[in-house]
Parts: structure tokens; sequence; C-alpha cells
């Protein structure tokens, strides 16, 4: 079970002590085993369900629920392309075009190495600053294709460093 390795110890006591009891604390957990596995997967549903003492049923109706938690593969980096109204009006169309192609997959696919997973989404709250994504929750804002090329070039540099 690796949620319950030691690198996770201090985070998962962390979400408990922000809730009144275990169950509260679903989500944050959910986020870790998304975390660990890449999405959430039937292994990271059942340890979320054992750390919380909910039913398996229970953590997968949340799972499920909730757009954020992805119930599919997806690649290390899980690129998430604003192209809503005040976006697209700041050049999120054409940017999101051209990292499909940069990185050879169709809307919501990954990349044959695994790396990088791309959809478009829409309203991401920053729209003062498009184009821009979201990359494994955290934000990338006034983007363009050269910034995008240096930094996918940077991830696939330390993806193979890795290996």
């Amino acid at each position: 079970m690796p949620l319950s390795d030691k690198k996770y110890a201090e985070r998962i006591q962390t979400a408990f002590s922000k809730y009144p009891d275990k169950r509260s604390a679903v989500m944050p957990l959910l986020y870790l085993a998304q975390e660990e596995y890449g999405w959430i997967t039937p292994e990271g549903i059942e340890e979320v369900a054992a750390l919380c003492e909910m039913d398996p049923t229970q953590v997968r109706s949340v799972a499920g629920f909730y757009t954020m938690y992805s119930k599919h593969p997806k690649g290390k980096y899980w690129l998430q392309v604003c192209t809503d109204l005040c976006c697209a009006l700041g050049g999120a169309d054409k940017f999101y075009e051209e990292l499909l192609q940069e990185l050879g997959v169709e809307d919501g696919g990954t990349t044959e190495d695994g790396l990088f997973t791309v959809e478009q989404v829409m309203c991401l709250a920053a729209c003062d600053k498009p184009p821009m994504l979201q990359c494994n929750f955290h934000y990338m804002e006034n983007l363009n294709i050269e910034k995008m090329r240096a930094w996918i070039a940077e991830k696939r540099s330390e993806a193979a460093k890795a290996k």
C-alpha cells in the first residue's frame, strides 16, 4: 500500500488534522492517490477507503463526481488548456492547436512516451493571463508555443536522465 509508506505519512496526518473526522479527508487523500498512481486506480480507492475508514463504494462515488480526479491513466504531466471565451480571445485556441501539433496528439491524447496528456477545459479562472494551462493542478500563465517547447524539452530531458 504505497499511500501508507513513510513518503506520505506527514501529508496524510496533515490532511487528517484539518478535519473533525477521517472521512472528511477523503478528497485530499484522493489527490495523494492520484499523485502516486497517475490516476484514481482501484487500488487507490481501496487505500483511501482504508485510511478514511469508509466503504470503497463511498470513496469511488466521491472520485466519480469530481472532474479533478482522473478515472483513466494520464501522462505524467496532465496539461489542461483553458479555451473558454476570455482565454480564446487571448489566443488560447491557436496555442492549443500548436501544443497538440508539437506533442503529436489529438484532444485528450497522451504522447507515446507517456509523459504528456493534453485536453482542453472550460475556465480555470485565470482569465487575465491567457493563454494558460493547468499542469497537474499548477498554473502556467501567459504562455506561447516557444515557452512550451522549452518546458516540454526540459521535462523530456528530466525523464531521460531518470531512466
